[in-house]
């Protein structure tokens, strides 16, 4: 699923004309909280209204080909594991105008109580609600 749109303003990019890693990240980061509501309907209003959350726990970054000043992106992500507590995301970003694979995200993301500021269950209607979107392909 398509989770976000952005290009690569020359104010993101390095002394080197590419885009800098922090900004890989942030890009990345937007993707999630769109993927987040995609599936489980959570929106930040849940963070104020239930005290719930999400909390990245593991990133592996792969950068597979320069971002340059400019470049149109767009990053997809795809369900690929549900634990107890936590998910796994497989976000691609994706370099519209070269047609390549700019770079990959894996991200291990926990369900968080944002008072006890602990990880917290994954409740069955959120396990069925993820179940429809588990991409079992790309363990």
């Amino acid at each position: 699923m398509i989770l976000y749109k952005g290009i690569s303003h020359p104010s993101l990019c390095d002394v080197m004309g590419h885009m800098t890693t922090r900004h890989y990240v942030a890009m990345f980061d937007d993707a999630s909280y769109h993927l987040l509501y995609a599936i489980f309907g959570w929106s930040g209003e849940h963070a104020k209204t239930e005290g719930t959350g999400w909390a990245d726990v593991r990133h592996l970054i792969e950068y597979l080909d320069e971002v340059a000043e400019g470049d149109l992106l767009e990053i997809t992500g795809n369900l690929v594991k549900i634990g107890t507590k936590s998910i796994t995301v497989l976000y691609t970003m994706h370099n519209l105008g070269k047609g390549t694979r700019a770079a990959t995200l894996e991200s291990t993301s926990v369900f968080f109580d944002l008072s006890a500021r602990l990880a917290i269950p994954i409740t069955d209607e959120m396990r069925v609600a993820a179940m429809s979107h588990l991409d079992r392909g790309a363990n």
